[in-house]
């Protein structure tokens, strides 16, 4: 239903981002399926680090959270692997 990310730069500058659904949608996601998406993160240098949450419900309408851990933002165009 929702997300949450804190992406933090190569400087440890950070910004925080929600709000509803993921890309602009809100998938239903049944047991044994799964949901795949592309999005991007702008950065002011070649990489950093990002983590955060979705937010979610079931069909009985229960709410919880995932986390999502941290992973690295690389850029293509650096020369080599930053984090």
């Amino acid at each position: 239903m929702g997300r949450y990310w804190k992406i933090t730069d190569d400087h440890g500058a950070t910004q925080e981002v929600s709000g509803e659904g993921v890309i602009g949608e809100q998938p239903t996601i049944l047991p044994n399926e799964r949901y795949e998406y592309t999005s991007q993160a702008p950065l002011p240098t070649p990489g950093g680090i990002m983590l955060g949450q979705y937010m979610m419900h079931t069909k009985e309408g229960k709410q919880f959270a995932v986390d999502i851990p941290a992973f690295s933002l690389d850029s293509p165009y650096q020369n080599n692997i930053i984090h």
